[in-house]
């Protein structure tokens, strides 16, 4: 999988052939990458194939999950000219799209961190990118969410408006999805969320809750039902997430580690 995506990430860019190499010869050629902001690296899985496929050799100064401050080398690379001049934009994307993402997650986890909460993503992902995305935020701390519809079953408020009885509903889920798949429910209310328990799930996601209500909803699970777990999810930012972790939950969802973190600053200097 990884293979591929890389290929297609070249092939877009290069197109029918990089232009430069038309006019002059290839000559042997190194460069490095450097850190004009600060962050935390991640790509280096996928730009290991991109030196694979094309035949440059890269050193790696920080690897997957390390923080790097502005000025700092991340890599050197050698090869002949054309092909690092080739690679450059594709290597380049992959790293600051990625390391972006683990950036504001590795944010996010350092504030909860003392709490013993898990940092959840989302599938709020740019379509074909989540395994991309969803490896940037594991990279950073986080943990990830389910891939995608067949690895969880999550009942959410649009599935309960079709559902008539959430009990049943989930005694017949038990008998069709996998035996390892988890039943989770979104639940708007405290309401909803004593629902979900008598219904027996695995995880009721409390959304779109304050943290005063949900430290409600905590200590009636812990009270009643202690084996469920409990989840934090909706509109939940860097400004308030410690509140949310200090209610008690067992994990945070943020959809904004990908679609809210913005590109560091990084740079491929020839030698």
């Amino acid at each position: 999988m990884i293979e591929s995506f890389v290929r297609e990430a070249l092939a877009e860019d290069v197109g029918r052939g990089d232009l430069y190499a038309l006019v002059e010869p290839a000559v042997n050629a190194s460069a490095k990458i450097i850190a004009k902001s600060d962050g935390v690296v991640a790509g280096v899985e996928y730009i290991d194939v991109l030196a694979e496929l094309e035949k440059f050799e890269i050193h790696w100064l920080k690897n997957d999950g390390e923080s790097f401050s502005k000025g700092d080398r991340i890599a050197t690379l050698n090869a002949n000219s054309h092909t690092l001049l080739r690679c450059e934009r594709t290597l380049l994307d992959m790293l600051l799209h990625a390391s972006s993402i683990a950036t504001l997650t590795r944010k996010y986890v350092e504030i909860i961190e003392p709490y013993g909460v898990k940092l959840l993503d989302t599938r709020k992902t740019r379509p074909l990118l989540r395994v991309f995305e969803k490896y940037a935020t594991r990279t950073g701390g986080a943990v990830n969410h389910r891939m995608g519809l067949d690895d969880s079953l999550m009942i959410k408020d649009t599935h309960l408006k079709t559902i008539k009885d959430l009990k049943a509903y989930i005694v017949q889920a038990r008998k069709k999805i996998p035996f390892t798949a988890k039943i989770e429910v979104e639940a708007e209310t405290f309401e909803i969320a004593k629902m979900a328990f008598k219904a027996k799930c695995d995880i009721v996601m409390c959304d779109n809750m304050t943290p005063e209500q949900i430290a409600e909803i905590v200590a009636f699970r812990d009270k009643h039902y202690p084996y469920i777990l409990l989840e934090a999810s909706g509109n939940i930012s860097l400004e308030t997430i410690e509140s949310y972790a200090k209610s008690g939950v067992d994990a945070i969802s943020s959809g904004s580690l990908i679609h809210q973190a913005n590109w560091i600053d990084l740079s491929m200097k020839m030698d």
